[in-house]
């Protein structure tokens, strides 16, 4: 569409655009019945491919068979850089996980993008309130875990709740500005005595044991609404059919 009048184009479809996987599966269905025909098996998602061999002899014959296929009858371009013959004993990258034999793991890569991200939406110098940090986050949150929640990644889950919520504390404690108002809050919870001066803008205190007082996982979650991804089931098989 140029404007609002259509006009012919040979160039297909943008990368990343949101209409390529479905014609990538309809253009490749071709190539998918090609490889079943000659008895491999293969894994795919628009354009990323696994053909799954039992020897790096085999493995090798079904990348020259795919590669003149693609080439050949699809007219289509193999990238060279991305395309190799790996074991699963080292572990296979493809989709954002890493398989391994007995593991499926979260590339780093990912995880770090997904921290950037995080790092992004809880700014302490937003002046936002935890509530709306809360509702920007549990989007990410939960698209990030229903992709990845397929990897055996329990405890990078953990750590990385345990991060956020730091990171939660640390922007509640510098709205409050002042010592006085977390003591104020915790005598509000019930506890007594004489409470430490803290400072309120130190990312290292907004790990500290008054701030965790004041501000409990549970009244995180469960007051504020933040999406625990280390309380859900992970790891998960997906039946194919």
């Amino acid at each position: 569409m140029i404007g609002h009048q259509c006009q012919a184009t040979e160039r297909g479809s943008p990368q990343g655009g949101v209409i390529s996987p479905l014609i990538s599966n309809v253009y490749l269905n071709a190539f998918d019945q090609h490889m079943k025909s000659r008895g491999h098996r293969i894994i795919r998602y628009a354009d990323d491919i696994l053909i799954l061999c039992g020897s790096e002899p085999a493995a090798g014959n079904a990348l020259k068979v795919a590669t003149r296929y693609l080439e050949g009858e699809l007219k289509l371009t193999v990238n060279r850089s991305k395309t190799h013959l790996t074991d699963s004993r080292e572990g296979i990258a493809f989709l954002g996980v890493v398989i391994g034999e007995r593991f499926t793991r979260i590339q780093a890569k990912k995880l770090q993008r997904l921290k950037e991200k995080l790092k992004e939406l809880t700014r302490r110098n937003t002046g936002a309130n935890l509530s709306e940090a809360v509702r920007q986050l549990n989007p990410v949150l939960r698209g990030f875990l229903n992709y990845f929640r397929i990897a055996n990644c329990a405890r990078v889950m953990k750590g990385l709740m345990g991060w956020l919520r730091r990171r939660l504390r640390a922007i509640q404690l510098k709205q409050w500005k002042w010592p006085s108002r977390l003591h104020r809050r915790l005598r509000q919870l019930g506890y007594r005595g004489a409470f430490k001066a803290i400072r309120m803008k130190s990312w290292h205190n907004a790990q500290s044991p008054l701030a965790s007082y004041a501000m409990p996982n549970r009244w995180l979650h469960e007051e504020l609404g933040l999406f625990d991804m280390s309380s859900q089931r992970v790891g998960l098989c997906v039946p194919v059919a």
